[in-house]
């Protein structure tokens, strides 16, 4: 079963706790904080492998969660940082952001990785917050909060030339004729039901990987038959076959107007593609009704500056000629580029959000209502390191911008204080 786009969900690990410990032991005096820090958590990778071709595997597992870091320890000790779950995906897969639908990356060769979601960082331990003023901290930070997203892949196969063209224009005949790819063929309309991969050989190790498209038809670029759901593997081909049947098929259609069919289609469903270079294969010229036809729609393709080639997959007939001309070709032509998306470092900032309830500025963030929660009144200790945090992450700054003013109340969960410039 050939699957191209799936939509998976991703979860990084939380960070561990920093741990609150004192050195307790026999001839020590005076033991100072030994709380350690807790351990980052995992982070979720996505990484391009040749040893995929769909994404099938994402039909049966959708949920992807990374481990958690473990909390800090007594004597110093960090705790075990979470397990990063690394997620293989078949090269050429693009990855979008579900819910804005903007592309985040572009895992096109072997071993390309992106970095899903990042890991919560571990909290310090009441040992990171000794100074020479302060001996003895009684607090510790807890751990950074994990990061979840949704994720949509889609697959644009990779293949040198893409085969295009109505539906029964003989494109699945010509891929079995030239390589060892054995699509289902038959007199019927849409007897392709899914893209198929052939790859043509020569010598020295040299070849060429053509990719059969389901067949087109009026309208598909707006969701009409099968071919717009495949139209998406053709744009990373570095030129197209558009396979034209010059007997005009059963209902003895214009192969001219077929031609322009399809060209229309690829013009609107994207104008990159009618772009790209094209070779017009005239196909079955091995029956006397295409022969009648072949010179007279060769000269017309051939003055709109197309290469030309007249085959028969049944007899072979131009078929060496037609594999020469795209051996050169493709030599010639540079891969497509992947897409161009800018990336950006991870923010390991806790997120949070600012808003006037009736006589206080409330602040929602499960980090900070963590690190809130370990302010005991009375706590000076506790109290200055959730105010340096404030500063640290840019929510003072914030407070600013949407007006707090002095003796203003500042919530954060069920710790209150009161705002002094």
């Amino acid at each position: 079963m050939f699957i191209d786009q799936a939509t998976i969900r991703v979860s990084s690990g939380s960070g561990g706790d920093g741990a609150v410990a004192f050195r307790r032991e026999k001839y020590v005096r005076h033991g100072g904080p030994s709380g350690g820090n807790g351990g980052p958590g995992g982070s979720v990778i996505l990484t391009a492998t040749e040893d995929l071709q769909t994404l099938l595997d994402f039909q049966y597992r959708r949920e992807f969660k990374a481990g958690a870091g473990e909390p800090g320890q007594t004597k110093n000790k960090t705790g075990k940082s979470g397990a990063n779950i690394i997620i293989r995906v078949p090269c050429g897969t693009v990855v979008y952001d579900a819910e804005t639908n903007e592309p985040q990356a572009d895992l096109v060769n072997s071993g390309d990785s992106w970095l899903a979601a990042i890991g919560g960082r571990g909290g310090r331990g009441n040992a990171s917050f000794a100074t020479a003023s302060q001996r003895a901290p009684t607090y510790g930070e807890p751990g950074g909060t994990p990061v979840s997203r949704t994720l949509r892949l889609e697959l644009k196969l990779l293949a040198d030339v893409g085969l295009i063209g109505l539906p029964n224009a003989g494109k699945s005949t010509l891929i079995a004729a030239v390589s060892a790819a054995r699509p289902k063929i038959a007199d019927y309309p849409f007897t392709t039901l899914e893209p198929n991969l052939g790859v043509v050989r020569f010598a020295l190790g040299e070849h060429l990987v053509l990719a059969d498209i389901p067949g087109l038809i009026a309208g598909a670029h707006l969701g009409a038959g099968l071919g717009h759901e495949f139209l998406r593997h053709i744009e990373r081909t570095r030129l197209l076959l558009h396979v034209l049947d010059l007997t005009g098929g059963p209902e003895q259609r214009d192969p001219l107007q077929d031609w322009q069919t399809i060209e229309n289609e690829l013009e609107r469903y994207n104008a990159d593609l009618a772009k790209k270079p094209r070779v017009a294969v005239l196909s079955k010229i091995d029956l006397p009704e295409a022969r009648s036809n072949c010179e007279q729609i060769s000269t017309v393709l051939a003055a709109q500056h197309f290469s030309v080639f007249a085959i028969s997959s049944v007899t072979g007939e131009g078929l060496p000629e037609l594999l020469t001309h795209l051996r050169q070709a493709v030599r010639e032509l540079p891969p497509p580029p992947a897409l161009s998306i800018a990336t950006t470092k991870p923010v390991e900032r806790p997120p949070f959000s600012i808003m006037r309830k009736n006589d206080a500025m409330v602040i929602t963030s499960p980090w900070l209502e963590q690190l809130a929660a370990k302010a005991k009144p009375g706590d000076a200790e506790a109290a200055v390191s959730l105010e340096r945090s404030l500063w640290q992450w840019g929510i003072y700054q914030e407070l600013r911008r949407q007006g707090v003013k002095d003796g203003d109340t500042i919530r954060i969960g069920d710790f209150e204080f009161v705002f002094v410039e």
